[in-house]
């Protein structure tokens, strides 16, 4: 796990433009920096070293397209000093399957200086081009320069695990892991993206391909991008995840394969020179998974935390801790203050690039300082309630069923009435007359601004699509299948790139810790697109037989476990006349008079504090912009980082 960054255009005198882009993000790589500079291009790494320690430096220079060619690994060289080659990579994530693929490459006469994964991946491209995607299993983010044909090869994972950021300013290109990278490079001139703040009202992250800076791009995941030396963008999708339901199967093969794969993708998962850890909260994703690795090292360290407001009840710490201790495991823990939950806000949006709502990234914040304490990577649970159907929202479908009877125009009008009347019922009324297509965009739906709420608010409403537009193309992929397959790949697009591995990522990466994601494996992704719904939710449960596999490895008491997300006390901490204050000088500030109507934001305060509504998601939304943008856009420094206790 590393931080990169390049640009084209590039000349001698870059040099220490090159180096501040490294600098600014030397919480991704603490172990080591290299610098490539040969006109037109120039490469940068921050190395968080946990495969090849001693041999995988980067930028990985290759001298020719030989298969005996030399490679050198420069760490920092005088300016004109480095060393040249026809092929240089930057390369951020890991590749499991490293070890196959050099066996498989060796075979074909092709040689190797180092025992890193980043020369496997460079090597891969020399012998099959763009089509090594189709053989790496990993997560990455990575650039190829080709001195022959001046050309940058990028490329992005299959499902987004790590960031790639990009933009063309005064004719460069550039790229890098985090966009605070970008903003050093003088060509790119900072500018907000409006656009995208009306869609994150809606949202609660960035839903737009461009960012919130105008003109800086997310490489959107399984794609690739060729920067010809013309200067002209080539951007190409090179997977495309399908299902491929078998009906056939029995529900106990299908555990049997679930659970296989599983254990497999974990075994992978561990491939590493340093210690490799694990989170461990009270939900079945991370105790499975915990206890998948438990099996290939019983001496793993695994790591929890909770809040003080919930210290007395059987919180996450203490469902950890019992679980640690039934399965005979390290568990170290940590509970948040409401202090230091407080206090580290500001750090976390600036660590974050772009505003994000979603208060478990704070938690993740914590629970990743922990761990970097005592490993340098560790196994979290993402990707399973997307892969196996685990979100209760995707149970919605079924219930609407009840009432399929009922005519359609008939349960809309019964929404109105009830919406009026204040009633409860009328969302489970509004969306039993809708198809998922018509009202499901994100699990924010219902908590977050509703698209007449954002245009209320907005002083300058951009008038841009209705989310529902948004996530129309990706639905239509998908038309055929049932309601509750088609959530799950709209949420894989949005939800779950655009939120859940972003805070994975970003919040790891402050900490220098590399957050590696079993779940999200391809070979795993291989068995749960063959999973008929039925298997995977039903108007009872969710994730069914990932369940049902669990059980093979952790007790029913927790394989059975109600999901709960993980909860944070904001909504009660936001009563406090202390908070109440705090936000409220936010809402009536310069910068919210600027983008909102502040009548209305106090309005969301005030109702939530009586108790009318609870407007904690929505206060929230508000409140992460505002911080961000004044770091960003108002004060542009670098928030301090409090001290770890």
């Amino acid at each position: 796990m590393c931080g990169i960054c390049g640009f084209t255009g590039a000349d001698e005198h870059d040099a220490p433009l090159l180096k501040a882009m490294c600098d600014i993000m030397a919480h991704r790589g603490p172990d080591g920096e290299g610098q490539y500079l040969d006109a037109p291009i120039a490469l940068g790494h921050r190395r968080l070293s946990l495969i090849d320690l001693e041999g995988g430096n980067q930028p990985m220079v290759r001298s020719s397209a030989d298969k005996s060619a030399t490679i050198t690994s420069p760490v920092i060289e005088p300016a004109g000093s480095y060393t040249r080659g026809d092929f240089a990579i930057v390369f951020n994530g890991e590749i499991y399957n490293y070890r196959d693929l050099r066996t498989e490459l060796a075979a074909e006469g092709w040689e190797f200086k180092t025992d890193s994964d980043t020369e496997v991946l460079l090597v891969s491209y020399l012998a099959w081009g763009k089509n090594l995607l189709e053989k790496v299993r990993g997560m990455f983010a990575f650039a190829i320069w080709d001195a022959n044909k001046q050309e940058l090869f990028c490329a992005r994972d299959f499902f987004g695990i790590k960031p790639f950021y990009y933009t063309v300013a005064e004719g460069r290109f550039i790229f890098a892991s985090e966009i605070k990278c970008i903003l050093e490079h003088p060509a790119y001139e900072r500018e907000l993206n409006e656009a995208a703040l009306e869609q994150y009202l809606c949202f609660q992250f960035s839903a737009l391909p461009e960012t919130f800076f105008k003109g800086i791009f997310k490489l959107a995941p399984a794609h690739c991008l060729t920067v010809h030396a013309d200067g002209s963008l080539e951007d190409e999708r090179y997977w495309i995840p399908s299902y491929d339901f078998d009906e056939n199967r029995s529900r106990e093969d299908t555990v049997e394969e679930i659970d296989a794969a599983m254990h497999d993708s974990v075994r992978y998962h561990n491939v590493a020179d340093v210690e490799v850890g694990s989170f461990l909260s009270s939900g079945i994703d991370s105790s499975y998974m915990a206890a998948c690795l438990a099996e290939e090292n019983p001496a793993i360290k695994t790591f929890t935390v909770g809040f003080a407001e919930y210290e007395g009840e059987k919180d996450e710490i203490a469902w950890a801790r019992e679980l640690a201790d039934q399965l005979n495991i390290e568990n170290n823990s940590k509970t948040i203050t409401e202090a230091e939950f407080w206090d580290v806000l500001e750090r976390v949006q600036w660590h974050m690039d772009e505003p994000s709502a979603d208060p478990s990234a704070v938690a993740l914040y914590f629970v990743d300082q922990e761990a970097a304490k005592k490993v340098k990577a560790v196994l979290s649970g993402e990707g399973a309630d997307e892969f196996f159907g685990g979100y209760r929202i995707y149970q919605v479908p079924f219930a609407n069923e009840k009432l399929s009877w009922c005519p359609k125009p008939l349960l809309r009008g019964a929404s109105r009435v009830a919406r009026t009347l204040g009633v409860r019922g009328a969302n489970y009324l509004e969306r039993a007359s809708e198809t998922a297509e018509d009202w499901y965009y994100t699990n924010a739906n219902g908590v977050a601004f509703s698209p007449s709420e954002r245009a209320e608010l907005l002083k300058r409403p951009v008038a841009g699509p209705l989310p529902q537009e948004l996530t129309a193309p990706v639905y239509a992929e998908v038309a055929e299948l049932d309601e509750t397959t088609r959530m799950q790949y709209v949420d894989l697009y949005f939800w779950l790139v655009g939120d859940i591995l972003l805070k994975t990522d970003k919040m790891s990466m402050a900490h220098s810790l590399e957050s590696r994601v079993p779940f999200l494996d391809k070979e795993v992704w291989n068995v749960s697109r063959t999973i008929p719904t039925p298997f995977k939710a039903d108007a009872e449960q969710t994730k069914i037989t990932l369940r049902e596999a669990a059980m093979r490895t952790i007790p029913q008491e927790w394989a059975q476990k109600e999901k709960l997300g993980f909860p944070v006390p904001v909504k009660s901490w936001l009563k406090q006349d202390r908070y109440y204050d705090q936000v409220k000088a936010w809402f009536t500030s310069d910068e919210a008079e600027r983008f909102f109507e502040v009548e209305k934001l106090v309005k969301l305060l005030d109702d939530h504090r009586a108790g009318f509504a609870d407007n904690t998601r929505k206060i929230w939304i508000i409140y992460m912009f505002l911080m961000w943008y004044k770091i960003y856009f108002v004060d542009q420094t670098v928030p301090e980082k409090p001290a770890v206790s």
